[in-house]
This record gives C-alpha cells, structure tokens and sequence, in this order.
C-alpha cells in the first residue's frame, strides 16, 4: 500500500523531451539561455533539465528537422511579462504578448529555426 504524504504534486512527470539539432553546442546554450539547467553532454547530445525534473535531451540530427517554424513543444513561466523583458534584454527577440482566456504568451525564435511559444502558467497555487 503506498505512503500517504503531504506532496500535493501529482504522481507522475514527464522524464524526458527529444530535440534534434545540428548543432548539438548552440541549441543546448540557447535552452540554457532561457533557463534550462546543464546536466551532461558532447558534441553528439546534451542533456538540460527543467523545472520539476524534466529532461531535455538534444540529440545530433543529420539534417534540419521539418518544423514549419513550429517548435515540437512549448515553454510555461510563472510571470510571462517578466520572462519577455528578460528575454528581450537577452536579445532573444520575443514577440508581443497575446492574451488569451487560459494563457498569455509570446513567440520566441530558437535553435534550429524553432519558433517557441512561451505560455503563463495555469497551475495557480497548485505545487507542480
């Protein structure tokens, strides 16, 4: 029988996100640029961690990935207005900020021709 706790998160996560770049050193420093935590790596790959333990891993890629500019996942933040300044002061480029019902966001361009929507959190007060 499992252990009650006081953990409010919920029992499960996410273990790991692929991306495939060409280069290998410029997609892992433009993920750590906008936050990403540095594990491991080479020139083959390298492994970033996100908030809630969630790792990133950037794999070598033959050829440019067809993405039609759209990054294969999304990036959340507590406080989208202040992750686009601090974005813009990084000369990151960000878009405006959309408001929406559930989330505000913007657009940021990345590795690899990668457009990534950066989204307002909607966990609240929720631990996550």
């Amino acid at each position: 029988m499992p252990r009650k706790t006081r953990d409010r998160r919920p029992p499960v996560a996410i273990g790991h996100v692929m991306f495939e770049a060409r280069d290998v050193a410029a997609a892992a420093e433009w993920f750590e640029t906008v936050g990403l935590r540095p594990i491991a790596g080479d020139e083959d790959f390298a492994v970033l961690e996100l908030r809630g333990g969630t790792h990133l891993v950037v794999t070598k890629a033959a050829r440019r990935a067809k993405r039609d500019g759209e990054a294969p996942f999304d990036l959340m933040v507590d406080d989208v207005d202040a992750a686009r300044r601090g974005f813009a002061a990084k000369g990151l480029d960000p878009s405006r900020i959309h408001r929406g019902s559930i989330h505000d966001s913007f657009e940021l361009p990345g590795p690899e021709g990668a457009r990534f929507t950066v989204l307002s959190s909607h966990a609240g007060r929720r631990p996550v």
